[in-house]
């Protein structure tokens, strides 16, 4: 457990960085902070590594003083990880994952070994290890910097926007990836973001920042949404955080619709059946293949032959939340998300009244 006890950071110009905090970051959890610029988010984040010294309160370790410990003795126990992934441009991708195992006094071959293992696992190909980092894509170098932090097996780590120079693509799967990774590890991990959205899909807890280091809320993703502390708190999550909380309503408490799901070879008769505007063909195997519009339709023909909108993309119901799903009918012709099992089998269709429907569940919970 990482433990801030009244820790404010004032420097000689009067500027205060850090005003106050105190909060405690649970071991094997992932705290966030966010919030505006100058808000003491990476502030706080490296007086944990004693890369700042508060000017008063205490950093603590599972109870034990930071400052009570050499910074170098300290750093060598805590992953970093930092925006633009900070590898030294003249070693090897081995050699830079291996830099903290080469500090500890471990063989060249053990840790070239651990090295390569690690790039598998934070999804690397071990046949970039003798690469430099030049050679690799951002979001190669970005999990170069990951696996690097993981080298010595640290109980902490810290990560300073460490996702925010990649495209948003290779963005998200870096998230994946690193939550992949942290339900197997149980690391505990300060994660500072400017991005709400980021923040809340990274974080078991959320401390936002105000401008002059002032610690504002200290919540849980779900309460700080449902309940933001203030005017300041709720500007700045923003005026969607009613759809943001979908992300918390498992897809599979959904009540999915399959009357306008229909077989390609269904007649137009059974379209208007429906009531439906849009019915949905699929295939032999209830896999989906497009949209059909049912008004003006010749009533003499199979929908096998009638011009198909295009399906959109789908939605997982085990595995995903409600706001994929919200994406998922925001994206559709129709207007209609469409959920599959693991298999890509259609299991229905969820409208936009499906879904305030979850969200106002949510809101009552």
């Amino acid at each position: 457990m990482i433990t801030f006890e009244g820790v404010s950071k004032r420097f000689p110009d009067g500027t205060v960085a850090l005003d106050d905090v105190s909060l405690e970051c649970a071991t094997g959890e992932i705290t966030v902070f966010v919030g505006t610029s100058g808000g003491g988010k990476t502030t706080a984040l490296r007086t944990v590594n004693r890369m700042v010294e508060p000017t008063s309160g205490r950093v603590l370790i599972d109870g034990a003083d930071v400052r009570d410990r050499p910074p170098a003795e300290l750093r060598r126990g805590i992953g970093y990880v930092i925006q633009q992934a900070g590898l030294f441009p003249h070693r090897t991708i081995a050699d830079n994952i291996a830099t903290v195992p080469y500090l500890l006094g471990e063989g060249k071959k053990r840790a070239r070994a651990r090295a390569r293992e690690l790039m598998e696992r934070v999804g690397l190909d071990p046949a970039l290890a003798g690469r430099y980092p030049a050679q690799l894509s951002g979001g190669q170098q970005q999990r170069v910097g990951v696996a690097r932090a993981l080298a010595a097996d640290p109980p902490i780590m810290l990560m300073d926007e460490p996702f925010s120079a990649v495209d948003p693509v290779v963005r998200g799967e870096l998230q994946a990836e690193f939550l992949r990774l942290q339900a197997e590890l149980h690391k505990t991990i300060v994660f500072v973001t400017h991005d709400i959205d980021e923040a809340i899909k990274m974080g078991d807890r959320i401390a936002v920042f105000r401008t002059g280091g002032k610690l504002v809320q200290f919540d849980t993703p779900k309460n700080l949404l449902a309940a933001p502390a203030d005017d300041f708190v709720a500007d700045f999550i923003g005026y969607d955080r009613g759809i943001r909380r979908l992300s918390f309503v498992p897809a599979a408490e959904l009540e999915l619709d399959d009357r306008a799901v229909l077989p390609e070879n269904a007649s137009v008769a059974e379209a208007r059946a429906t009531g439906a505007d849009w019915v949905l063909l699929t295939d032999s195997g209830r896999r989906p293949l497009g949209w059909v519009a049912v008004s003006g339709l010749a009533t003499d023909r199979s929908l096998q032959h009638m011009p198909r909108a295009p399906l959109g993309h789908t939605f997982n119901v085990r595995a995903d939340s409600a706001r994929a799903a919200l994406d998922a009918a925001v994206l559709s012709p129709s207007g209609l998300a469409v959920g599959v099992d693991d298999d890509g089998v259609v299991v229905g269709v969820a409208s936009p009244l499906d879904l305030t429907n979850a969200i106002g569940r949510e809101s009552a919970r």
